[in-house]
């Protein structure tokens, strides 16, 4: 049976929209694999790691029929690409093989059943949908996602926090040391809050598939999944559990100290200030007088750079550090001409914000310099 047949580009641009969860080598040699399902003109590609689920289907032409099966994907994927785009590929099933054809190329691919295939248990009991503009999730997750803590032992924050409240849905990602919350507006209101923590590698999963545009990406929760759909996507994941640390008593509230600044300016003086910081010691000791912010750094070798800004502030003289890269973090994932800084003094927080995206808001805690 053809299994399908049409251009390396369409079938490439399906198989890559599954195949980021899929690890070369992996305890279970079939989570490899791409599941097919064949049924008519219709492929469905599915792949699964046992906590996050992705599949999309694609009109590929073949014969008519069904057909299940599962091959290994990142080969599939690595052969694609070595072929020309405009070329049309076959992909023929025989006994526990399938032979992929382009023009005078010919691949023999092992398989493995698909009933072996461990698909996700989908929860019964999601909550109600609602949806925002694949641009918008997009764009809320560029704002937080480098927040994220990696590897942590508090589990917890190994994720982002999403919450549905309302009109709002609020995303929040800490690391304990800062934290980042973006907020956007729903087109129709949540029956009831819904709060889960989704793991980094299912945001990190999403960053990567969502497009910047305003077709609409629909979302369900459930007390130990989380559900997107999204064009031909369906994308299915286990949920973080634990308790999210109260963030709206991290959040400055009083701060009167507000320096403003252009971004790209603070950003290319803050990259420049970090080459001359060591790799164990990222610190950069930060003073802010009426129309001047200086930033100095060091290194144990004895080399100093020094920047020099001028700012909108009126406010007393402050002088204190931080972690150059967290600063650069913020900087390069917001898009604004203009940053707000809010301050109190060395022992307090800071506060960024950006007065074009009200509901942006990081946090980043002091360093001793």
């Amino acid at each position: 049976m053809i299994v399908l047949k049409a251009a390396q580009a369409q079938v490439l641009e399906a198989l890559q929209s599954v195949a980021g969860i899929v690890e070369r080598r992996h305890t279970l040699p079939i989570l490899a694999n791409v599941l097919l399902r064949k049924n008519g003109g219709t492929v469905e590609f599915t792949t699964s790691d046992l906590e996050i689920q992705v599949r999309t289907s694609a009109e590929l032409g073949g014969d008519a029929g069904e057909l299940r099966t599962t091959v290994g994907a990142r080969k599939l994927i690595d052969i694609l690409r070595a072929l020309p785009a405009d070329q049309v590929v076959s992909l023929t099933s025989g006994p526990n093989k399938l032979v992929l054809q382009a023009g005078r190329s010919r691949f023999t691919l092992q398989t493995l059943p698909a009933e072996d295939f461990p698909l996700v248990n989908e929860s019964i009991d999601f909550g109600p949908a609602f949806a925002v503009p694949q641009k918008t999730l997009r764009g809320l997750i560029e704002q937080v996602h480098f927040a994220m803590a990696v590897h942590d032992i508090r589990y917890y924050l190994n994720g982002i926090l999403f919450i549905a409240e309302g009109r709002t849905l609020t995303l929040v990602a800490t690391d304990g040391h800062r934290l980042a919350l973006a907020q956007s507006s729903l087109a129709d209101e949540v029956p009831s809050r819904q709060e889960v923590i989704l793991p980094r590698k299912t945001v990190l999963e999403l960053q990567r598939l969502l497009r910047d545009e305003d077709t609409p990406i629909e979302m369900r929760f459930a007390a130990n999944q989380a559900r997107f759909a999204f064009g031909a996507m369906e994308f299915v994941t286990k949920l973080v559990e634990g308790k999210f640390p109260d963030y709206n008593r991290v959040i400055p509230k009083n701060h009167r100290n507000i320096v403003t600044l252009g971004r790209a300016p603070l950003l290319a003086a803050l990259q420049r200030a970090a080459i001359l910081t060591s790799e164990k010691f990222k610190g950069v000791r930060v003073n802010v007088e009426p129309g001047t912010l200086r930033i100095a750094s060091s290194n144990t070798e004895q080399e100093e750079a020094r920047e020099e800004l001028e700012v909108d502030y009126e406010g007393a003289p402050i002088e204190t550090g931080f972690n150059v890269a967290y600063l650069i973090d913020v900087l390069a994932n917001v898009d604004a001409e203009t940053v707000r800084i809010e301050l109190q003094d060395a022992a307090a927080s800071a506060l960024f914000t950006v007065p074009d995206a009200p509901g942006f808001k990081y946090v980043v805690m002091p360093m001793r310099i």
